[in-house]
């Protein structure tokens, strides 16, 4: 735990009681993932080239496998996420095939996690639009929230009709994102799923 939270400790430090395995930790080493399959995949020698990697694998010790940067990082790093929230091993294989598909060399890199990030902020702006209430459903009703999750995520990248003109302008721009980088909607699901129960299960902050 120590460990852990040392790694995803500059809030937590400051914390009376560090939470581990919260929103924050997830989506850290989900970009950690990303970066361990990008420095495999295309050999990238310059650890300081991948900063969340780069923390992950000091503060865990991490030995270079193969003399190669990112397989030994991406190994743990799944197995993490997928001990402490569970995630499918599909869910790895549609990541894996996307970097593949999309990065072939260092410069490819940037504009990938760029892509990424767009997609991941409209994709998350609209799901907190669309499911404003059943974001208040009690913790006990998980499969009902997953289930919808998956029917909001499905109207996004189907739906052709909406009142909001701006709500139907981000649904494109999340299904160009999806066109180029590849993602099933069942990917997307277990993404979005995943961040919305770590976000009700945050505290809320003391008055």
């Amino acid at each position: 735990m120590s460990i852990f939270s040392k790694l995803f400790g500059k809030k937590q430090a400051e914390e009376e009681t560090p939470r581990v395995g919260g929103m924050e930790d997830f989506m850290t080493l989900i970009r950690v993932y990303y970066q361990a399959v990008m420095a495999s995949n295309i050999g990238i020698s310059n650890i300081n080239f991948l900063p969340d990697m780069a923390v992950f694998k000091r503060s865990l010790k991490i030995p270079t496998q193969n003399n190669k940067l990112g397989i030994a990082e991406k190994s743990r790093c799944k197995k993490m996420l997928t001990d402490i929230y569970g995630l499918p091993d599909t869910f790895f294989k549609e990541i894996d095939a996307s970097i593949k598909k999309n990065v072939k060399n260092i410069n490819d890199v940037k504009t990938y996690l760029f892509m990424f990030q767009g997609f991941s902020q409209d994709l998350m702006m609209l799901i907190g639009n669309l499911m404003q209430w059943k974001f208040r459903m009690p913790m006990v009703l998980k499969k009902m929230l997953r289930t919808m999750t998956e029917k909001t995520v499905h109207d996004i990248m189907n739906k052709t009709s909406w009142k909001d003109d701006s709500v139907h302008k981000t649904c494109i721009a999340i299904r160009k994102y999806q066109h180029v980088l590849g993602y099933s909607e069942a990917w997307m699901t277990e993404y979005v799923y995943n961040i919305v129960l770590l976000a009700k299960k945050e505290p809320k902050p003391k008055e």
